[in-house]
């Protein structure tokens, strides 16, 4: 029953956080600066860790106190990856951007892309079924995932090719753009469940 229960938070969070999906968009915004892919692959995956586990911890009670849902987290979520992806298809010689940008493993790469309402509201709900030990030990797992493929990122580029590259970034931008509309949408639709 044990193996189950880890399986299942496991299971459940690898999906929510859902690395391959980040991976296109983590080359996308790390085109300009290959060379720091394997740091930001690090920064971003423990920012997720660190964000998962506090929003675990503290998220509710948190949220409660400052009068922030998970909606309100969505939708600001939704419109910071908005802004990336409008830029990086409109203006894209504006990518250059990203060079002196510090914290782009922090956000939005590790939060809200890795660590984002889908990965949170995870967390809440498994902790409040089974407890903090799976929960726990399947962030670890799950993130140390993220990070072996964000940290291969390099090898991937390699096999498609320059060309595949700048399609790949291309379509990347387009889908980071969709994911954030689908967040925005989404935390509108619960906000509006709220008020009927």
């Amino acid at each position: 029953m044990d193996f189950e229960i880890y399986l299942t938070c496991f299971i459940s969070l690898l999906v929510a956080i859902n690395a391959p999906g980040v991976l296109p968009i983590f080359v996308s915004l790390t085109s300009t600066i290959p060379e720091q892919r394997k740091r930001l692959a690090l920064q971003s995956s423990l920012t997720a860790f660190l964000v998962s586990t506090g929003f675990m911890l503290l998220g509710s009670i948190v949220f409660k106190l400052i009068g922030i849902t998970v909606e309100d987290f969505m939708i600001a979520g939704g419109i910071l990856l908005l802004i990336f992806s409008v830029v990086d298809i409109v203006f894209p010689e504006s990518k250059t951007r990203h060079v002196a940008t510090a914290t782009l493993g922090v956000v939005p790469l590790g939060t809200p892309l890795l660590s984002g309402p889908a990965t949170l509201t995870t967390t809440l709900v498994l902790v409040g079924n089974y407890g903090f030990l799976p929960v726990i030990v399947s962030l670890v797992l799950c993130f140390i995932m993220a990070w072996v493929i964000l940290h291969k990122a390099d090898k991937i580029m390699n096999i498609i090719g320059p060309t595949g590259a700048e399609a790949f970034a291309k379509i990347a931008s387009l889908l980071l753009a969709a994911i954030a509309v689908k967040l925005i949408r989404s935390g509108i639709v619960e906000l509006m469940k709220m008020q009927v």
